[in-house]
């Protein structure tokens, strides 16, 4: 079995195809996703600063992955990005920043997967795509099922501030938001946004 912890040497490295282009600027859509916490979360609610990363799925232990997983740009470091998201959890909340994963994965398999990892944010499932269509997100086909492209977004009083797309490497990522966040305090400290 593989570790999901540990990213191969030889990860293909993402391209920027222009997917996430037009995101910046956007407000999040009025959509409800369901919290590992069974909770409701509405995208258009979430005042104050947010960091949103959207992931294709988390691995387990006993589930193998897709054929030819590590070779699709960007698919494989979901477990890694999530536990640097875990790590630097304090860092986020010194810096007044909820923190949110989402994928297409039904919300028990999220479950599962927060309390093995330990994750002390939540995690909502977007298994109907909604934030395909209403973003216009990028996804990716393997074997049967569609899944979105590794996109993570900074958003302010539900509108998009940053986008990072694509994301490479994926246990990188938390550090590259707090650096973004700790760059650019004017910006989302500001009243106007």
């Amino acid at each position: 079995m593989p570790s999901y912890i540990d990213l191969p040497a030889d990860l293909p490295v993402p391209e920027d195809d222009g997917a996430c282009r037009h995101l910046a600027g956007s407000a999040l859509p009025p959509l409800t996703l369901k919290s590992t916490a069974n909770t409701p979360v509405k995208l258009s609610n979430l005042f104050g600063t947010t960091v949103l990363y959207i992931y294709p799925m988390t691995g387990r232990p006993d589930v193998p992955l897709p054929s030819g997983w590590d070779s699709i740009p960007a698919a494989r470091g979901c477990t890694p990005q999530s536990c640097s998201f875990r790590d630097h959890h304090l860092e986020f909340l010194k810096l007044k920043t909820r923190v949110f994963g989402i994928s297409t994965q039904s919300g028990d398999y999220q479950r599962e997967v927060k309390q093995r990892l330990h994750l002390p944010f939540e995690l909502l499932s977007d298994q109907d795509l909604s934030l395909k269509s209403l973003l216009g997100l990028p996804t990716f086909k393997v074997e049967s099922a569609e899944l979105y492209k590794r996109v993570t977004l900074v958003c302010k009083n539900a509108i998009i501030k940053k986008v990072f797309y694509p994301v490479f490497p994926p246990d990188r990522n938390a550090d590259d938001v707090i650096k973004w966040l700790k760059e650019n305090r004017s910006i989302m400290n500001s009243k106007g946004c």
